[in-house]
């Protein structure tokens, strides 16, 4: 029966025993536990409640037990890295995806963040496809460079450069797996600021500089068609059916 009675604080206590002792949280830690609601700073400990205060400034009270029987996530890693991480993908339309033309490859590499990058694939090109000898003459066997694979490399070079980016944590531009939705390149890279409001407003000028800097390379942003687009497609349609005689409307 005591047991019954005290077995909420005897779990309390020894949850509160190990969360101290393995320095699992402490007050001022960012947690987030979805399955009670709570994403926010720890603004105290007790033997019986854990109070987390989220940021829409509400307040969830969480048994101190439930901290040791259930996973939660504590982000007091990623503060004390100093850098903050930034996955998110550009979904590009496969559609676009294609060679580039000489005149083409002449005048990105007057562009700065591409100058080594091409005067290098070049190079390697130009080696390999002298190797295959005569077969090289056919388009289909050899190599050259593809705008979405040099929007890649420019992207990569852009977030090196970038003064707002963690240069000793990893950083890279890659390809996944395409889509219905087109074929999307994962930016991958950390801030060098853990500050809420400056991590999404660096994130928020890198993605609008890589969306705005991608018709330079001949590409474009998937997007689905929205009720406009449909009715854009369908209005010439409309307007030719419009001037067709009734006489021969019957007969269609």
């Amino acid at each position: 029966v005591i047991l019954l009675v005290y077995k909420d604080t005897l779990l309390s206590f020894v949850a509160s025993v190990q969360l101290t002792s393995n320095d699992m949280l402490r007050v001022g830690d960012w947690i987030e536990m979805p399955q009670v609601g709570a994403d926010g700073d720890v603004v105290d400990i007790t033997l019986h409640t854990v109070k987390v205060q989220n940021f829409d400034k509400t307040i969830v009270s969480i048994p101190t037990w439930r901290l040791m029987s259930e996973s939660f996530k504590n982000w007091r890693g990623m503060q004390q890295s100093g850098g903050r991480r930034i996955k998110r993908s550009l979904f590009i339309d496969a559609s676009g995806v294609r060679f580039i033309r000489d005149d083409e490859e002449q005048k990105l590499s007057q562009v700065h963040l591409l100058t080594d990058y091409i005067s290098r694939k070049q190079a390697e090109l130009k080696a390999w496809n002298e190797a295959q000898g005569n077969v090289a003459a056919m388009s289909a066997n050899r190599r050259r460079m593809t705008n979405i694979g040099t929007f890649r490399a420019y992207a990569l070079a852009y977030l090196k450069s970038h003064p707002e980016i963690q240069p000793n944590m990893t950083c890279m531009v890659r390809q996944m797996q395409t889509t219905a939705q087109g074929i999307p390149l994962e930016i991958y890279c950390f801030t060098g600021t853990t500050a809420w409001a400056d991590y999404e407003r660096i994130q928020g000028d890198i993605f609008d500089y890589l969306l705005a800097v991608l018709p330079e390379f001949g590409l474009s942003l998937y997007q689905q068609p929205s009720g406009g687009d449909l009715r854009a497609g369908l209005l010439p349609a409309m307007l030719g059916a419009s001037h067709i005689p009734e006489t021969e409307k019957h007969v269609m």
